[in-house]
Protein backbone atom coordinates (compact mmCIF):
# COMPACT_ATOMS: atom_id res chain seq x y z
CA UNK A 1 0.00 0.00 0.00
CA UNK A 2 1.30 3.47 -0.91
CA UNK A 3 1.70 6.33 1.56
CA UNK A 4 0.65 8.74 -1.17
CA UNK A 5 -2.90 10.02 -1.29
CA UNK A 6 -4.87 11.46 -4.16
CA UNK A 7 -4.63 15.24 -4.51
CA UNK A 8 -7.65 17.15 -3.20
CA UNK A 9 -8.56 18.11 -6.77
CA UNK A 10 -9.13 14.41 -7.61
CA UNK A 11 -11.95 14.10 -5.07
CA UNK A 12 -15.48 15.27 -5.99
CA UNK A 13 -16.12 18.90 -5.06
CA UNK A 14 -19.19 19.15 -2.84
CA UNK A 15 -18.46 22.56 -1.32
CA UNK A 16 -21.23 24.27 -3.29
CA UNK A 17 -23.66 22.48 -0.99
CA UNK A 18 -23.06 25.33 1.49
CA UNK A 19 -23.76 27.90 -1.21
CA UNK A 20 -21.19 29.59 -3.39
CA UNK A 21 -21.48 32.90 -1.47
CA UNK A 22 -20.52 31.24 1.83
CA UNK A 23 -17.81 29.28 0.03
CA UNK A 24 -16.30 32.48 -1.41
CA UNK A 25 -16.32 34.13 2.03
CA UNK A 26 -14.47 31.20 3.56
CA UNK A 27 -11.96 31.19 0.69
CA UNK A 28 -11.40 34.95 0.99
CA UNK A 29 -10.82 34.80 4.74
CA UNK A 30 -8.13 32.16 4.22
CA UNK A 31 -6.60 33.26 0.94
CA UNK A 32 -6.32 36.98 1.67
CA UNK A 33 -3.89 36.80 4.61
CA UNK A 34 -1.96 34.04 2.85
CA UNK A 35 -1.52 36.14 -0.30
CA UNK A 36 -0.63 39.23 1.73
CA UNK A 37 2.12 37.38 3.58
CA UNK A 38 3.45 35.78 0.41
CA UNK A 39 3.40 39.19 -1.33
CA UNK A 40 5.53 40.65 1.46
CA UNK A 41 8.03 37.83 1.05
CA UNK A 42 8.09 37.36 -2.75
CA UNK A 43 6.60 40.52 -4.27
CA UNK A 44 2.97 41.43 -4.75
CA UNK A 45 2.87 41.52 -8.55
CA UNK A 46 4.09 37.94 -9.06
CA UNK A 47 2.10 36.47 -6.14
CA UNK A 48 -1.19 37.98 -7.32
CA UNK A 49 -0.45 37.00 -10.92
CA UNK A 50 0.04 33.39 -9.81
CA UNK A 51 -3.14 33.55 -7.71
CA UNK A 52 -5.12 34.67 -10.77
CA UNK A 53 -3.63 31.81 -12.81
CA UNK A 54 -4.58 29.27 -10.15
CA UNK A 55 -8.12 30.63 -9.87
CA UNK A 56 -8.51 30.37 -13.66
CA UNK A 57 -7.28 26.76 -13.66
CA UNK A 58 -9.55 25.84 -10.74
CA UNK A 59 -12.54 27.51 -12.41
CA UNK A 60 -12.02 25.60 -15.65
CA UNK A 61 -11.83 22.34 -13.75
CA UNK A 62 -14.97 23.21 -11.82
CA UNK A 63 -16.76 23.96 -15.09
CA UNK A 64 -15.88 20.51 -16.42
CA UNK A 65 -17.01 18.91 -13.14
CA UNK A 66 -20.28 20.84 -13.31
CA UNK A 67 -20.99 19.63 -16.86
CA UNK A 68 -20.27 16.04 -15.81
CA UNK A 69 -22.46 16.38 -12.71
CA UNK A 70 -25.35 17.85 -14.72
CA UNK A 71 -25.04 15.22 -17.45
CA UNK A 72 -24.74 17.79 -20.23
CA UNK A 73 -22.95 20.93 -21.25
CA UNK A 74 -25.31 22.93 -23.42
CA UNK A 75 -26.64 26.38 -22.49
CA UNK A 76 -29.83 24.89 -21.07
CA UNK A 77 -27.87 22.82 -18.56
CA UNK A 78 -25.69 25.83 -17.76
CA UNK A 79 -28.69 28.13 -17.21
CA UNK A 80 -30.23 25.47 -14.99
CA UNK A 81 -27.14 25.50 -12.78
CA UNK A 82 -27.61 29.15 -11.74
CA UNK A 83 -29.18 28.03 -8.45
CA UNK A 84 -25.63 27.32 -7.26
CA UNK A 85 -24.69 31.00 -7.51
CA UNK A 86 -28.02 32.57 -6.53
CA UNK A 87 -28.62 30.38 -3.45
CA UNK A 88 -29.74 32.40 -0.44
CA UNK A 89 -30.29 35.56 -2.49
CA UNK A 90 -26.58 35.80 -3.34
CA UNK A 91 -27.45 37.26 -6.76
CA UNK A 92 -30.55 39.03 -7.97
CA UNK A 93 -30.72 38.43 -11.69
CA UNK A 94 -32.95 39.53 -14.51
CA UNK A 95 -32.93 37.20 -17.52
CA UNK A 96 -32.74 39.24 -20.74
CA UNK A 97 -32.63 36.39 -23.26
CA UNK A 98 -32.64 32.62 -22.94
CA UNK A 99 -32.53 30.44 -26.06
CA UNK A 100 -30.60 27.37 -27.15
CA UNK A 101 -27.86 29.68 -28.49
CA UNK A 102 -27.84 32.63 -26.05
CA UNK A 103 -28.20 33.10 -22.31
CA UNK A 104 -28.08 36.76 -21.28
CA UNK A 105 -28.88 38.20 -17.90
CA UNK A 106 -28.14 41.17 -15.71
CA UNK A 107 -27.12 40.94 -12.08
CA UNK A 108 -28.88 43.80 -10.30
CA UNK A 109 -27.63 42.93 -6.82
CA UNK A 110 -24.48 41.03 -6.00
CA UNK A 111 -24.00 39.96 -2.41
CA UNK A 112 -20.58 38.63 -3.44
CA UNK A 113 -19.44 42.20 -4.14
CA UNK A 114 -21.07 43.39 -0.92
CA UNK A 115 -19.33 40.68 1.08
CA UNK A 116 -15.88 41.37 -0.39
CA UNK A 117 -16.29 45.11 0.23
CA UNK A 118 -17.41 44.48 3.83
CA UNK A 119 -14.25 42.41 4.31
CA UNK A 120 -12.14 45.16 2.70
CA UNK A 121 -11.22 42.81 -0.16
CA UNK A 122 -12.93 44.28 -3.25
CA UNK A 123 -9.86 43.87 -5.46
CA UNK A 124 -9.31 40.28 -4.35
CA UNK A 125 -13.03 39.66 -4.82
CA UNK A 126 -12.71 40.34 -8.53
CA UNK A 127 -9.97 37.68 -8.70
CA UNK A 128 -11.77 35.12 -6.54
CA UNK A 129 -15.23 35.55 -8.07
CA UNK A 130 -15.67 37.76 -11.14
CA UNK A 131 -12.62 36.46 -12.98
CA UNK A 132 -13.98 32.90 -12.72
CA UNK A 133 -17.10 33.56 -14.77
CA UNK A 134 -15.55 33.37 -18.23
CA UNK A 135 -13.01 30.69 -17.47
CA UNK A 136 -15.44 28.40 -15.67
CA UNK A 137 -17.65 28.26 -18.74
CA UNK A 138 -14.62 27.32 -20.87
CA UNK A 139 -14.31 24.16 -18.78
CA UNK A 140 -18.06 23.61 -18.95
CA UNK A 141 -18.17 23.86 -22.75
CA UNK A 142 -15.35 25.36 -24.84
CA UNK A 143 -17.88 26.31 -27.56
CA UNK A 144 -19.67 28.78 -25.26
CA UNK A 145 -18.38 32.34 -25.58
CA UNK A 146 -18.59 34.66 -22.58
CA UNK A 147 -18.98 38.44 -22.70
CA UNK A 148 -19.34 40.92 -19.87
CA UNK A 149 -18.67 44.64 -20.18
CA UNK A 150 -19.20 45.73 -16.58
CA UNK A 151 -19.47 44.46 -13.02
CA UNK A 152 -20.91 45.68 -9.76
CA UNK A 153 -17.56 44.73 -8.21
CA UNK A 154 -15.94 47.18 -10.62
CA UNK A 155 -18.36 49.98 -9.67
CA UNK A 156 -21.16 49.56 -12.22
CA UNK A 157 -24.83 49.52 -11.18
CA UNK A 158 -25.24 46.00 -12.64
CA UNK A 159 -23.28 43.18 -14.26
CA UNK A 160 -24.16 42.25 -17.83
CA UNK A 161 -23.59 38.58 -18.63
CA UNK A 162 -23.83 36.97 -22.04
CA UNK A 163 -23.12 33.32 -22.75
CA UNK A 164 -23.38 32.51 -26.46
CA UNK A 165 -22.93 29.21 -28.21
CA UNK A 166 -20.15 29.85 -30.71
CA UNK A 167 -19.65 28.44 -34.16
CA UNK A 168 -19.02 24.75 -33.60
CA UNK A 169 -18.15 23.96 -37.21
CA UNK A 170 -14.51 23.19 -37.79
CA UNK A 171 -13.11 25.20 -40.69
CA UNK A 172 -11.79 23.10 -43.56
CA UNK A 173 -8.32 24.00 -44.71
CA UNK A 174 -7.85 24.07 -48.45
CA UNK A 175 -4.48 23.10 -49.82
Amino acid sequence: MSDQTEPASAKPDTLNDIGVLKRREIEARIVSPLLERMAEEFGAERVYELAREVVVDVAQGQGAELAAHLGGNDLGFFAGSMDNWTKGGALEIEVVEKTDEVYRFNVNRCRYAEMYRELGLAELGATLSCDRDGTMVQGFNADIEFTRTQTIMGGADHCDFEYRLGDTETPVELS
